[in-house]
């Protein structure tokens, strides 16, 4: 009984992000505004953390099974795929590369923050 009241509040929370998306004339993806949503819930204790956790945990859980069809989908298109293969691998590592960047000075500059530290050891 817990995961169906959990599952409700998250598509409660989800069917609220579609409104929105259809509402706001922003070009932001109906799950975005869910997310912010529930996130907002939880910030500022709207939605408690115990009411939706199980089910987020559940969905978490089965997360790579998600990407199945996306998958099978590319190996469809490999013909296409094959003429831009280069540069798409070459984007890939590019932006994975920058954003392990980004991310790693976001994360030294917050720790240095917190500790009122210069530098970390």
């Amino acid at each position: 009984m817990h995961y169906l009241s959990q599952f409700g509040i998250i598509l409660g929370i989800t069917f609220a992000g579609e409104a929105l998306n259809y509402i706001l004339p922003f070009p932001v993806p109906a799950s975005i505004y869910g997310l912010l949503l529930l996130f907002l819930c939880l910030v500022f204790k709207i939605v408690k953390l115990c009411q939706v956790e199980r089910a987020g945990d559940l969905l978490l859980s089965i997360l790579p099974l998600t990407f199945l069809p996306v998958s099978a989908r590319l190996l469809d298109l490999w013909d296409e795929l094959r003429d831009i293969l280069v540069p798409l691998l070459a984007i890939s590592v590019v932006s994975t590369v920058v954003v392990m960047a980004v991310t790693g000075y976001a994360v030294q500059g917050i720790v240095r923050r917190k500790s009122g530290r210069g530098r970390i050891q």
